[in-house]
């Protein structure tokens, strides 16, 4: 137990400052068990309580996990390892499939739009006690969303999706509470779950989203919120589909009280329609960033909601950043009314490529996944091993484990930086990599 390193401190913050240190620095393992309280208690001399309320410390920001009895250890994948240090340093050289990004020759010219959002500014600059949301940019959100069939009800602006999904989740939820999750999943929001203090909780999925007899079985476990990737999931491309689509509507109206968080960052890309599950639950929201369509840069996304969860999103944000610039409201607005976006152009590229190389890979005898958005999941018995010889072949990809909890592994290749002259070259590549047999479904 703790091998070399000794805790330290009197106080409860100092206590946990001096394990969360260690788990950061490497001197305590994943895994590792901690010394039961009363043990440390007396090692430091201070109160069982003092230990208590460090060890409630440390599992609230999801650095150690309890099990009773069996005492408390540190998590195998503790909120102070980000799943990013989980990938590979790309060499000159080689190509890279595994950061995620969207083709910058598939992004919009900013241009125009930046030219225009500064004249208006210089006509009328936006001063303190603006309001949150451009009108303009509402309406034109609202407009897009009810084609769409999501249900009518007040938009608000955050920087992006998991600054969304974030403020949504702590607007309703405390530590400890229970989050279901699709596995694999965004590996970004499996790292924030438990910084929040909550308790993520994997739902399988196939192609047409979430299982709705494991959303089922997280509901009665105890989950109080729901996330769903409505299109383009990452990393599996699934997409909700209107059957599944039904199947989910139909669980969730037995349980109005879950929050359903739905993120649709997949619009603008993906030529699929969406499925959504909103207007069902109590608590709803869909959130839309512009990330995938217009650049990771205009750190902006849209979200909708009931009008309880996005009031307590918009206080929240008045007593921290204050609003979403509105110089970057006004040039999402510029681009969303000019030609400068073209989604059919951009789902069909990414479409072409992704569908060729799952095709490719299918004649090599590989399983491959990616319904929609710009990744291709696949399958393997041995991740590392694959991501080595990948690597070793001049093409880096994201191994598995950014993304799984509890599904089996596989690695992640993010087809926006290839052409589809290179799909015959990296299928080779890739059915030489997961030798031998692949295992099944990541359900």
């Amino acid at each position: 137990m703790l091998g070399e390193y000794r805790i330290e401190g009197r106080r409860a913050a100092d206590i946990a400052a001096s394990v969360e240190r260690a788990v950061g620095a490497g001197g305590l393992a994943p895994g590792e068990l901690l010394p039961p309280m009363r043990e440390l208690a007396v090692s430091l001399g201070v109160n069982p309580n003092t230990v208590a309320a460090a060890y409630r410390s440390l599992r609230d920001r999801g650095v150690i996990e309890t099990a009773g009895r069996r005492g408390s250890r540190v998590r195998s994948r503790p909120s102070t390892t980000a799943r990013e240090l989980m990938g590979v340093d790309v060499p000159e050289g080689v190509r890279d499939l595994a950061m995620g990004n969207p083709d910058p020759a598939l992004l919009p010219s900013l241009g125009d739009a930046l030219s225009s959002a500064a004249a208006r500014y210089a006509e009328q600059p936006v001063l303190y006690g603006a309001p949150l949301v451009s009108a303009e940019l509402a309406r034109l959100a609202r407009a897009a969303l009810r084609a769409d069939g999501v249900p009518d009800g007040p938009i608000t602006v955050v920087s992006g999706a998991l600054d969304g999904i974030e403020r949504v989740l702590a607007a309703h939820l405390r530590p400890g509470d229970m989050v279901a999750v699709e596995d694999p999943g965004w590996g970004s929001l499996l790292d924030l779950i438990p910084a929040l203090g909550l308790r993520p909780e994997p739902v399988a999925l196939d192609d047409e989203g979430p299982l709705p007899d494991h959303v089922e079985r997280a509901v009665r476990r105890g989950a109080r919120a729901l996330v769903v990737t409505s299109r383009a999931q990452n990393p599996t491309g699934a997409a909700v589909s209107a059957e599944r689509s039904r199947e989910l509507r139909g669980i969730l109206a037995d349980h109005p009280g879950l929050l359903l968080i739905e993120d649709d960052h997949g619009h603008g890309i993906v030529d699929l329609p969406l499925h959504s599950l909103a207007g069902i639950t109590d608590h709803w929201v869909l959130v839309r960033s512009t990330a995938k369509a217009l650049g990771p840069d205009l750190r902006l996304a849209t979200l909708a909601g009931d009008a309880v969860t996005v009031d307590r999103v918009g206080g929240r944000a008045r007593l921290g950043p204050g609003w979403v610039s509105h110089l970057l409201q006004d040039v999402v607005i510029r681009l969303w009314e000019t030609e400068a976006v073209q989604p059919d152009r951009v789902a069909h590229s990414y479409g072409e490529r992704r569908d060729a190389l799952i095709a490719a890979l299918a004649e090599r005898g590989i399983e491959a996944y990616g319904r929609s958005g710009m990744n291709v999941w696949v399958p393997v018995p041995d991740e590392t091993g694959a991501v080595s010889r990948m690597l070793h072949a001049g093409w880096a990809v994201a191994p598995g484990a950014r993304f799984r909890m509890a599904s089996p592994q596989g690695i992640r290749l993010t087809i926006s930086a290839i052409g589809v002259d290179d799909v015959e070259e990296l299928a080779d590549t890739v059915a030489a990599a997961v030798r031998p047999t692949l295992v099944g479904r990541y359900g």
